[in-house]
């Protein structure tokens, strides 16, 4: 199939998806993600084999990853992620770093168990924030202690990937780090000046119209530093993240009246379009004759699910806030253990090194692609039902 053929066919799947999952939300709340992954997989070469392939198809797919963690970055509320619970939740990440790297070493030996090892620790806090915001739970008490969680869960692993996955050494991997974080800290300044009284302005006038001057800043500030990630020689993630932290300190330092209708039409490119086609494509690139032709990777796809849970879930168990209850600790843990979008970066990195081979990376994918499925519902079902009471403002906490 041609790429016009084959993006026509995407869209269909992604028009197609919300209304399975609506569908069946009387009787199960599935993530939208898994509609879309299990429909690209059955268009996908291994099965039907109506989708193709192409360079226009794959660097949609990458805009729609880089969307995905923009999104995540953009939603932290850098008032509401400070003091203990920042301090436990890193905590808990760097715990999980160093029993992954040394349980995924045991297992499939120490330069496959880099890229295992971070891709256990990671958080798919793109794909559990829109499951929290449909439930009402995103500001509440838990959504914020989620959010920290899971921002620390999607920002570790890509710093790892930085440090442990880029083939240099780890003084120059430091050195470049520092480079970046310096280019970043300049771009927080700017962010947070004061702006021309023309600035919001102009941001509310064209709102509505075809200048979109807001939107059309926001594309170019993740343009900016997916350039800046990549001229360093860093994964692009990173430079998506530290991009959708930015553009919320500017829309609300700036023109706080009109970051929520800024966001809107943000999420509305990114969650149409961009975003499903990373999804999508996640599924017809999936290798399921890998998975299913071979005992040993079928063996590991449920190995790496209780994996995630073990390695990424009990160290925020036990550190999870004192206040939260019991329920809510376990709630946490599944939905900070559910990952995906990191773990197809870090295997598609680790197969095009010829470190991890092809059925390798189709179990962790798949259990990742699993803990989406399984984690979130068992999450919202210890919830039960919910009170949405917003998080006060002075956290009583302490570490």
């Amino acid at each position: 199939m041609s790429q016009a053929g084959t993006l026509i066919l995407i869209m269909s799947i992604a028009v197609l998806a919300p209304l399975l999952a609506y569908g069946i939300s009387r009787w199960l709340p599935v993530p939208l993600v898994i509609f879309e992954i299990l429909l690209g997989i059955l268009s996908g070469p291994d099965m039907l084999g109506w989708a193709g392939d192409g360079q226009v198809i794959d660097t949609l797919s990458d805009l729609g990853l880089a969307m995905l963690i923009f999104l995540a970055g953009y939603e932290i509320e850098f008032d509401r992620v400070r003091g203990a619970t920042m301090k436990r939740s890193l905590w808990a990440w760097l715990t999980a770093l160093v029993v992954g790297l040394a349980l995924a070493s045991a297992l499939t030996g120490l330069s496959k168990g880099v890229y295992i090892g971070t891709a256990l620790t990671s958080t798919a806090l793109g794909t559990v924030l829109p499951v929290l915001r449909d439930a009402g739970d995103l500001h509440t008490r838990f959504g914020s202690v989620m959010t920290t969680f899971g921002a620390v869960g999607e920002f570790g692993p890509i710093i790892a990937i930085a440090l442990l996955l880029s083939g240099r050494s780890p003084g120059r991997s430091t050195a470049v780090l520092a480079a970046f974080a310096l280019l970043t800290a300049a771009a927080v300044w700017w962010a947070m000046r004061p702006r021309p009284p023309w600035f919001p302005r102009v941001i509310a006038r064209t709102l509505h119209s075809s200048g979109q001057f807001a939107v059309r800043l926001v594309v170019l500030l993740l343009a900016v530093m997916l350039g800046i990630s990549q001229a360093l020689g860093l994964d692009t993630l990173l430079g998506a993240f530290a991009a959708g932290m930015l553009t919320r300190l500017l829309l609300h330092g700036a023109a706080p009246e009109s970051a929520g209708p800024v966001l809107e039409k943000v999420e509305a490119m990114g969650f149409g379009f961009l975003v499903p086609v990373f999804y999508v494509v996640t599924g017809i690139e999936f290798d399921l004759d890998a998975l299913l032709s071979g005992g040993r990777a079928l063996l590991l796809l449920p190995v790496f699910l209780l994996l995630f849970l073990a390695v990424r879930g009990l160290p925020v168990y036990a550190l999870a806030p004192p206040d939260l209850v019991r329920r809510d600790r376990r709630a946490l843990t599944l939905f900070a253990s559910t990952a995906l979008p990191l773990v197809v970066a870090i295997t598609t990195i680790g197969v095009d090194d010829g470190v991890l081979k092809t059925e390798e990376a189709a179990a962790l994918v798949g259990a990742a692609m699993l803990s989406v499925l399984l984690f979130p519902l068992a999450g919202l079902r210890l919830r039960g039902e919910r009170r949405v009471v917003e998080e006060p403002l002075g956290g009583s906490e302490s570490w």
